[in-house]
């Protein structure tokens, strides 16, 4: 398989670090982008103690400046990675909040890649990587604002995979289950907080047991590494299997379940 430029953003924690580091140990030219210098400066020595080499850029996908600077890189392939992930009831979860989810998850990648696509159109080749989730499938209780903005990263990769290929360039999804990465933890913490500042109608149930279902990550990291690169791999890649099954159940049973 020949080397590729790559572009991740959200790649400085969980699945985008250790998917970063993986594809430069088997020497892609990777381009790992975060919000925050921190961030940045925390994945060039991760990088350093992997013995390997990455491009390393701040991209706040909020902030038009990074999104202009990222838009810089010419890449073979763009894996849209970043995301916030907020809970609670659909009553009661600030507004403030489900805009922002949609302002990061959905329309700030877009944006991005509506900057990048067309040197790939140009040159008739390219492949862009959609990390959505499980709850891209169906919406989990209390998940739900969350769950609409993969909802809708599904709608976009779905079209763009049609209109993309007159162009050999390919579209994918990822679609993790329940992972180990801190990023279920930090949805149930924004909930603890703003909760605690308003009156709540539906009260959340505790995340404990939820989170303790939780799987190692490293097995999907590993499946990302050889499956980001392969221009003829699948459409969708979902781990676990338990996350699979659970996925086709809920999808059978909306065409079943009464309204109420």
């Amino acid at each position: 398989m020949s080397k590729q430029r790559i572009l991740i953003t959200g790649a400085t924690s969980g699945f985008g670090a250790g998917t970063a580091i993986g594809l430069a140990k088997k020497g892609h030219h990777v381009i790992a982008a975060g919000e925050t210098w921190q961030q940045v400066t925390a994945l060039r020595e991760q990088a350093d103690e992997a013995k390997v080499k990455l491009t390393t850029i701040k991209l706040d996908l909020l902030n038009p400046i990074d999104i202009e600077h990222a838009a810089l890189f010419d890449v073979d392939i763009l894996v849209l990675n970043a995301g916030v992930q907020e809970t609670g009831s659909l009553v009661d979860i600030p507004m403030d909040l489900v805009r922002r989810s949609f302002e990061v998850n959905v329309f700030a990648h877009l944006d991005l890649a509506q900057r990048i696509i067309p040197a790939m159109i140009k040159r008739k080749s390219g492949q862009v990587v959609w990390v959505s989730s499980q709850a891209g499938l169906y919406a989990p209780p209390f998940m739900g604002a969350y769950a609409a903005t993969k909802h809708a990263v599904e709608a976009l990769a779905e079209a763009m995979r049609v209109e993309l290929a007159p162009f050999r360039i390919g579209v994918a999804t990822i679609n993790p289950g329940l992972f180990r990465t801190g990023y279920n933890e930090t949805g149930a913490e924004t909930h603890d907080q703003w909760s605690k500042l308003q009156d709540v109608h539906i009260p959340m149930p505790p995340a404990a047991p939820l989170l303790a279902l939780q799987h190692d990550p490293q097995p999907m990291i590993d499946a990302m590494v050889d499956t980001i690169p392969d221009k003829k791999g699948p459409y969708r890649l979902m781990m676990p299997e338990d996350a699979v099954v659970e996925t086709k159940a809920a999808q059978e049973l909306a065409w079943t379940v009464k309204s109420s």
